[in-house]
């Protein structure tokens, strides 16, 4: 069996003094959480939840960057 290489890099590091993890998928998009569970299930649901545009809003306004727009 041979499998494909991805280009795409998935990355997550703890905030050290704090229970919180930041995620930040190969589109851009940025999120935070403190289950780890939950961070690897919004980054393997590209593109779902994922808006460069709404987490740097989500950041700007003190949340924690998770996409809450309606279709």
């Amino acid at each position: 069996m041979t499998s494909k290489a991805t280009a795409e890099v998935y990355r997550i590091d703890w905030l050290p003094g704090t229970d919180i993890l930041h995620g930040t998928c190969h589109c851009g998009a940025e999120h935070t959480d403190q289950d780890p569970t939950a961070m690897w299930e919004w980054m393997l649901s590209h593109p779902t939840g994922h808006s460069v545009a709404s987490a740097d809003a989500g950041q700007a306004a003190g949340t924690d960057g998770k996409d809450v727009s309606t279709p």
